[in-house]
């Protein structure tokens, strides 16, 4: 084996690489090439501990400036001083550390350093001579793009040796043949030693002993007069091998003592102890400077905030973008449809018709959910940074552009809602939930949400509930409550000067079902006869001649689905220029027993005083402003990491009372990265915070160890009585 002095001389490249940096940055690229220069020096004089400490600190300014070029090189001189030490294992690290940054640039001589020196730890080192190799010839590819004689020499010999170690020298001698004369003719004298040892290993394995002592000769002689010690070491090294195979006791004894003195001088215990000492600090300065690096991208997010009217353009510009996305979302679904219907009115080709439905349905599925989950993301900052604008710029709070983009985005977020409605529906993925409600309470909270509606056309909204319904009830709540909604603005929207009755009569009572008749009747425009039928079909929308009514088209049908989910059927009552009545009924069960239960098993009670510590793991930059800002608000201490290796990290080294994790990351998603935790032990709450609907995701969530999940956008509210019950449930355990 020959260890060449290919990594001393790479080392010495990184001074003719070109500059990548900006010119603002000319201070701090002429202290990294300072320190980077002071690495080489050390290293050549056998400092290695100095050599590293400068090299961190060329690290550490290469992070400042965020120039991956210079963050290579400091990586890669690192890990030479380690791969020349030994320390194979923290070599590797660096090496690889350098090899992802030399990779956002394109330079040939940068990736040929690396490379080779990759091969260099493996191949001297005995760990994988054969992906020693690969790493030699990827190096050897850059040389010769770049090129570069000398690189290509060096590379060259290096592959020689390793297949010379596997005994595979007639591969290797393939290697070196060619460039044997150009290196004795006029090579310099690290390549002329480098050659003269391999023929001395080449010409000792084929038995020619006066030859091979020959070249060791030539290349002790080129050592020793250039001061080379650490490749002397290796000569020394093959050397002794060649003397214990010819069974030259007296020459062998005296080459050994030669290299344990030799190899004490040059490795010495002081020299790697703190060269380790320093590994560490490498990793918290590193650490520390991404730190700094996140608070400075928040610094200037938060500038570019204060320019309110050029955000509010801007996200007002992207809503309209999505809203132009969303339609062509509905054309897709309505043509899908089309397409279905006709494929089912085609029975000899029923089979196939079947296959190709199932097919379009699956993938509608897939697009809807994909769909809302990247219009959710967004939305969730839009909302989020206009609440910040307000909050931070009162003087804006009047501002009819911060209303408009508001507006925007929550009637972009309604629409969104109402396409996985309609998908779950069709899809049978909706299952009603048996909670305790006052029926007086959810029309009230209805009709508060409504009376601008009513207000804007100057009508009259009227609510009658019999009083012999039961105080509560027990039912699906939510979904009674989206019914009534759709029913009441609806009724709003085509009413003008008029009035709106929306009436809950008990119908009959069978056992402890109580069948209630609900009503939401209008004065309006009404719906002429040839258009009743109509009106319950997805995306149809009634053309009305004198007025301007916005919508998507799907809340009847929305209702309608709805309302057969509860067993029941909507009935229509319509005259043109008359008004409009729509009823249903529906039966909801009464048990005093079951909802006192209930009732005292809801946490009333979730206000704190104690400050807890939230780590939130997001990649979005502007949903972590966003989500950091409404926990800021609420007088809770928040970190915020980019992907799941980087929270990992940061619970090794901080103590958080919740972890609130989104689900789509790179590198590592959510439910990944949960099991990770789990399988440390920790047992931290884990809340997801994602912009897929919460049914696609629940099981897998559980399954991964996460506790709870939300969906974005959401309600500061909902969130921190999450994040409280969580909290509270972890104590309540220990």
């Amino acid at each position: 084996m020959i260890r060449t002095s290919l990594i001393k001389f790479l080392l010495c490249l990184l001074f003719h690489l070109p500059l990548l940096a900006q010119d603002n940055n000319e201070d701090k690229i002429k202290k990294i090439e300072m320190n980077l220069n002071k690495a080489t020096e050390a290293f050549s004089e056998l400092h290695f501990d100095k050599s590293v400490e400068f090299s961190k600190k060329a690290l550490i300014i290469s992070f400042e400036i965020d120039d991956p070029l210079y963050i290579a090189q400091a990586y890669n001189s690192i890990g030479v001083v380690y791969d020349e030490c030994s320390q194979t294992d923290k070599a590797i690290e660096f090496y690889e550390k350098a090899l992802y940054y030399a990779k956002k640039v394109n330079n040939n001589k940068l990736n040929n350093w690396i490379y080779g020196n990759l091969g260099s730890v493996y191949y001297f080192n005995q760990i994988d001579v054969e992906k020693g190799i690969d790493f030699y010839k990827k190096a050897l590819y850059y040389a010769e793009k770049e090129k570069d004689s000398m690189q290509i020499e060096f590379t060259r010999m290096n592959i020689a040796s390793a297949y010379f170690s596997l005994n595979k020298f007639k591969i290797g001698e393939d290697y070196i043949k060619d460039i044997k004369a150009k290196i004795l003719e006029s090579g310099n004298d690290e390549n002329k030693l480098s050659l003269y040892t391999l023929q001395g290993i080449y010409e000792s394995t084929y038995n020619n002993p006066v030859e091979a002592e020959k070249n060791y000769f030539k290349a002790l002689e080129i050592a020793k007069s250039n001061g080379y010690e650490s490749m002397l070491i290796n000569v020394y090294e093959n050397m002794i091998r060649h003397y214990k195979k010819y069974k030259n006791k007296k020459l062998e004894d005296f080459y050994r003592e030669k290299y344990n003195e030799l190899k004490e001088k040059v490795y010495s215990e002081d020299k790697l102890e703190n060269i380790d000492k320093t590994s560490v600090e490498i990793q918290l300065d590193e650490q520390r400077v991404q730190l700094e690096k996140i608070e400075s991208e928040s610094i200037k997010n938060r500038q570019k905030v204060k320019e309110s009217k050029l955000v509010v353009i801007m996200f007002v510009v992207i809503v309209i973008i999505l809203l132009l996305f969303l339609l062509v979302l509905y054309k897709n679904i309505k043509t899908r449809e089309r397409l279905n219907d006709e494929l089912r009115e085609t029975n000899e080709k029923l089979k196939i018709a079947k296959e190709k439905a199932e097919e379009a349905s699956q993938l509608k599925t897939q697009f809807v959910s994909t769909i809302t989950h990247e219009l959710r993301t967004p939305l969730y900052g839009v909302v989020g940074i206009t609440n910040i604008i307000v909050d931070e710029h009162k003087e804006l709070g009047s501002s009819p552009h911060l209303k408009s983009l508001k507006f925007s985005a929550k009637y972009l977020l309604s629409l969104v809602n109402d396409i996985l409605q309609i998908s779950k529906i069709e899809e049978r993925k909706i299952v009603l939930e048996n909670l305790i409600f006052n029926l007086p309470d959810e029309v009230s909270t209805i009709i508060n949400s409504v009376e601008y509606i009513a207000e804007k056309n100057n009508n009259k909204l009227i609510v009658e509930i019999d009083t012999e319904i039961p105080e509560f009830l027990i039912g699906d709540k939510l979904r009674l409550s989206q019914i009534i909604m759709n029913l009441v603005s609806n009724a709003l929207k085509f009413t003008k000067e008029g009035k709106v009755i929306v009436s809950c009569d008990l119908n009959r009572v069978e056992g402890t079902k109580h069948y209630i008749e609900f009503k939401v009747k209008d004065n309006g425009v009404g719906i002429a006869k040839e258009n009743q039928e109509k009106i319950f079909e997805k995306f149809v929308q009634i053309e009305r001649k004198e007025e301007d009514y916005q919508g998507t088209g799907l809340g009847l049908s929305i209702v309608s689905s709805l309302v057969e989910l509860f067993g029941s059927k909507i009935h229509l009552e319509s005259e043109e220029n008359i008004g409009t009545t729509f009823s249903f009924i529906i039966p909801f069960e009464h048990d005093a027993e079951k909802s006192q239960e209930i009732i005292n098993n809801i946490d009333v009670d979730l206000s704190e005083d104690n400050v807890y510590r939230i780590l939130v793991v997001e990649d979005n930059k502007i949903n972590q402003m966003v989500t950091k800002k409404i926990i800021q608000t609420n007088n809770m201490e928040c970190t915020i990491v980019d992907d799941g290796y980087a929270a990992l990290v940061a619970l090794d080294r901080e103590v958080f009372d919740i972890i609130l994790m989104d689900i789509n990351m790179p590198l590592i998603n959510g439910f990944d990265t949960t099991k990770r935790i789990r399988e440390r032990g920790i047992e931290i709450p884990v809340i997801a915070l994602t912009a897929f609907d919460k049914h696609e995701v629940t099981d897998e969530a559980f399954n991964s160890g996460m506790n709870d999940v939300i969906v974005k956008p959401f309600e500061p509210s909902k969130l921190f009585q999450v994040i409280m019950n969580q909290i509270h449930k972890k104590k309540s355990d220990s």
